[in-house]
């Protein structure tokens, strides 16, 4: 099974029937020429890069932004439209009184599978206290934690709160807590690398931030500034494919992974194994 762990959901025509939020989504994520797709044109996507199941992302910035740029209730639309398709996470703002609420609500009543947060857009760093009552929950009811990891291109989210560096005490505190350093925490792509050999609890995906095309850039991340048996040697359970769509085009970013030299098996852990055991599915 092919799981793309990393999807934005933003622009699914079912939950676009707001002119005005669409607007204010495309604002939030400067996608400024993004449309609506519908769900036929979204399920060709996953098709033609033989993707069974994709994870959606939801992102709420109620307290920064004035709304949840996807909301927990959104995704749990779509996954209902798709069961087959999607797997939901849910997204909360810590700022709000009410994030534990909400997060035990889409974790026990909407069954959603993990969390989103962003701590770029929300100006928090990892270990801030906050943050402590939503990672015990997570471990209560065996959620992983998707985190915007490395770069930050919107203006209003500094990259520092991003650093994986930043993420090791988190690991420490809580081994048993599953969590994803989304993008490889390109550029700091050692860090994220140091954080897996030392915390099987870290996971990293594939959704870089690529600067010329995929295979070129995955080339000289993975062949090159790494060594050429890092991955398969050293972290090979950690490592998931993300494509950051729509963003990126899923196929592109497959071409770009399956064109790295390893074997059959190691290929078949990244590409869908290593999510399910992330997910709490008894991947092997």
């Amino acid at each position: 099974m092919i799981i793309d762990v990393h999807v934005h959901c933003a622009f699914f025509k079912d939950i676009c029937e707001d002119s005005g939020r669409v607007q204010f989504r495309r604002d939030e994520y400067a996608l400024h020429k993004t449309g609506p797709a519908d769900m036929e044109q979204t399920l060709t996507v996953m098709d033609f890069a033989k993707i069974d199941k994709s994870i959606l992302l939801p992102l709420d910035l109620t307290t920064i932004s004035g709304d949840t740029l996807v909301s927990n209730q959104e995704v749990y639309k779509l996954v209902n439209l798709q069961p087959d398709r999607f797997i939901g996470f849910a997204s909360v703002d810590p700022y709000c009184p009410d994030a534990l609420e909400v997060t035990e609500y889409a974790f026990k009543d909407l069954q959603l599978a993990g969390l989103k947060l962003n701590l770029s857009r929300l100006k928090l760093y990892p270990m801030d206290k906050r943050l402590t009552p939503i990672y015990d929950l997570c471990v209560k009811y065996n959620r992983p934690i998707m985190f915007h990891a490395g770069l930050s291109w919107e203006p209003n989210a500094p990259s520092r709160y991003g650093r994986p560096i930043e993420y090791e005490d988190l690991a420490m505190a809580y081994p048993t807590l599953r969590f994803c350093l989304a993008h490889f925490g390109w550029p700091w792509v050692d860090e994220t690398v140091m954080l897996m050999i030392k915390f099987p609890n870290v996971y990293t995906d594939t959704s870089l931030l690529y600067l010329d095309s995929p295979k070129r850039f995955f080339d000289q991340i993975f062949m090159k500034n790494m060594g050429p048996t890092w991955i398969e040697h050293n972290f090979l359970e950690q490592v998931m494919f993300g494509s950051n769509a729509p963003r990126f085009r899923p196929a592109r970013i497959r071409e770009g992974v399956e064109s790295l030299p390893m074997r059959k098996g190691s290929m078949e852990k990244i590409l869908g194994l290593n999510a399910e055991k992330f997910l709490g599915l008894g991947g092997q």
